[in-house]
């Protein structure tokens, strides 16, 4: 039996020499974070503040998802060799798995404190804990906009620039929750909005590892369909079969899919097929390495394709 093998890459492949985007923004931002985690754990632990500390805690983790996201802006890029194939991409992904369980043993810390605050809540000096909260606050938004400049460079200045603004939302609930003591002296706001923080970093990581696992078990990338994937392909003319699909990705930037296409012919144009598929897959899905294997009509059954999909 007789058939076809083609390797292309689309116009979107990762092999483009690119200059890789300015990191000074995401220098400066990480700077400031690493003033206001020292300034509100300090102050934080003073006056005993539980909001603060956690709100330091969750800029602690943004510092190291912005040291991440430039370490793995530096790594991704290295070429790739007789080793390494793909390169190093996923690194990004052991190093986002990693942070996670770090962070989750200091939030699960900080979480246990804060519980047994409910029980004996200590006196929090509501207006130290505001201005704290303010200069946090400032901080945080300064970031924001710095990283707001270069976030639409790549998929990971945009995360990094998302978690700030996550910091300055914490740091504003800081605030409120400041105001409340300040006014109304209700001291088990401190540890609620600690234990609100606390949840809502929890989730974060949650989502990021799940993430992580996924993409280092080759999994389908979020926000593509296989099924659809599937079907469109098969709108595609002289396509009537789809085989051994796979689709996954090495880095957050590259998005790859390997499939055995049986054509409804007996001597199909491989050249056209493989235009057609990858410019519909780089387009709508944003699928920008593939492998395809072109099989005439008479190719009939695989025979070594146990592990076809």
């Amino acid at each position: 039996m007789e058939y076809s093998h083609d390797q292309e890459h689309s116009p979107g492949h990762s092999h483009s020499h690119e200059p890789p985007a300015s990191l000074k923004n995401l220098i400066l931002a990480i700077v400031i974070n690493g003033g206001i985690v020292a300034f509100e754990l300090v102050f934080g632990l003073l006056i005993q503040s539980m909001a603060l500390i956690s709100d330091a805690v969750h800029n602690l983790s943004d510092i190291a998802h912005m040291l991440f996201s430039y370490w793995a802006e530096k790594v991704a890029r290295r070429p790739a060799n007789e080793r390494k194939t793909y390169g190093y991409r996923k690194i990004e992904f052991i190093a986002a798995f990693v942070n996670s369980i770090g962070l989750s043993v200091v939030i699960a810390f900080v979480f246990w404190e804060t519980v047994k605050r409910f029980t004996a809540p200590a006196e929090v000096p509501g207006q130290t804990m505001l201005w704290v909260a303010v200069v946090a606050f400032v901080g945080n938004g300064a970031a924001t906009l710095l990283l707001q400049k270069v976030a639409a460079r790549n998929i990971n200045l945009k995360s990094a620039w998302l978690h700030s603004l996550q910091d300055s939302l914490f740091s504003l609930a800081v605030i409120v929750g400041a105001l409340l003591i300040l006014f109304f002296g209700w001291r088990l706001v401190d540890p609620i909005l600690s234990l609100l923080i606390c949840l809502v970093i929890a989730r974060e990581i949650y989502k990021i590892v799940r993430q992580a696992v996924n993409s280092l078990l080759d999994a389908v990338p979020p926000g593509i369909d296989f099924l659809q994937v599937k079907n469109d392909l098969l709108t595609i003319p002289a396509v009537s079969e789809v085989n051994d699909l796979h689709i996954w990705e090495t880095g957050s930037e590259q998005k790859l899919l390997s499939a055995h296409l049986v054509s409804g012919e007996d001597n199909p144009d491989h050249e056209t097929i493989i235009r057609a598929v990858q410019e519909m897959l780089l387009h709508k899905y944003g699928i920008n390495h593939t492998t395809l294997q072109i099989l005439p009509a008479s190719a009939g059954e695989m025979e070594h394709c146990s592990h076809c999909n």
